[in-house]
């Protein structure tokens, strides 16, 4: 049995103008120390996804569908005292910007000291004592002084050092990890994605990477969903999506990356832009921005159109879209 199993979750926002589904049928498993990365462009619902396994989806917002099974028990169906016992203790996440994360009237220490004995019974001296240990975990230089600082004296890589110590504090199954570099530098970007990566195959810690950058991805993890307008249309191993991916969408990602383009020329872009969760079009929602939605004589696919394109298997992937499904269908003809 997997560590996590999400099966057809669906997430909705209960709003004025009417109900809008950020998530739709959303299915994907994680393995005790297995790396996941979950890639889409901003609007994609990447970050629903991550709120939700957790059950932080506030008001409007609410799982209208689905499970989110951790070792075999549904977080959401969970109450939240119960709830309280498996956030930051089995699974931790780490947020996009840790001076929204931290306290800036606490020191460091203060804040380790709390999350620790909020879970455990334990002296501040011994809280304050792991606290110290995992600072020194992720390479916190004079780990002693750094415990009594505030926020504010501490560097951006400095501070998402300390978010990562705080999401090991009491030695999670599962770190959710919220476009943690966004706000770094590329250096600094490398440093944490390194020691993430080695703190996860240290401890056998199971990861879920958001991200919209394929280039992280294929550096970070084992396994890969690709996610467009709240749906997942391409997933299975990190290296064989980047190597051969199938979806256009997928393509499109990669030929956006720098390094896809030659020094001095206009970086490649897919045309268009992510559709709005209260309009979605029709079919398969990436055909307004797909070059493969005409058919041989230059009409508009109907199927593009009007169905909404189910998972077909190719190789070790799984991806849903007409066209992938009509090669495949020719091929094994």
């Amino acid at each position: 049995m997997a560590l996590l199993e999400v099966s057809n979750l669906d997430v909705r926002f209960a709003l004025r103008q009417g109900e809008v589904r950020a998530l739709r049928d959303v299915s994907f498993t994680l393995d005790r120390g297995e790396r996941l990365g979950i890639v889409g462009e901003s609007g994609a619902g990447k970050s629903v996804a991550a709120f939700t396994l957790l059950n932080l989806i506030a008001k409007p917002g609410y799982i209208a569908g689905g499970s989110i099974r951790f070792e075999g028990i549904d977080l959401a169906r969970m109450s939240s005292r119960e709830l309280r016992r498996v956030r930051g203790n089995r699974i931790s996440m780490i947020f996009q910007d840790p001076m929204m994360t931290l306290n800036p009237v606490l020191s460091i220490g203060e804040q380790m000291v709390e999350s620790l004995k909020a879970h455990r019974r334990i002296s501040t001296q011994e809280a304050r004592a792991i606290a110290l240990h995992k600072l020194k975990q992720v390479y916190i230089p004079s780990p002693e002084t750094r415990l009594d600082q505030y926020p504010h004296e501490l560097s951006g890589g400095m501070r998402q050092r300390i978010i990562i110590a705080i999401a090991l504090l009491l030695d999670p199954d599962i770190i959710v990890a919220d476009e943690p570099t966004t706000a770094l530098d590329v250096t600094i970007q490398a440093e944490i994605m390194t020691l993430l990566r080695e703190l996860c195959e240290k401890h056998n810690v199971g990861l879920v990477l958001i991200t919209h950058d394929l280039g992280v991805v294929s550096q970070m993890t084992q396994r890969t969903l690709v996610m467009y307008a709240g749906r997942v249309i391409e997933q299975g191993p990190t290296r064989e999506i980047i190597n051969d991916a199938q979806h256009p969408y997928t393509q499109g990602l990669l030929n956006a990356l720098p390094q896809m383009t030659t020094p001095g020329s206009r970086l490649n872009q897919i045309p268009g832009s992510m559709p709005s969760l209260s309009n979605t079009p029709s079919g398969c929602a990436f055909h307004p921005r797909c070059q493969y939605r005409y058919d041989a004589t230059g009409q508009p696919r109907r199927d593009c159109l009007d169905q909404v394109p189910e998972f077909v298997t190719s190789g070790n992937c799984q991806v849903a879209c007409h066209m992938v499904r009509d090669m495949l269908a020719k091929e094994a003809s």
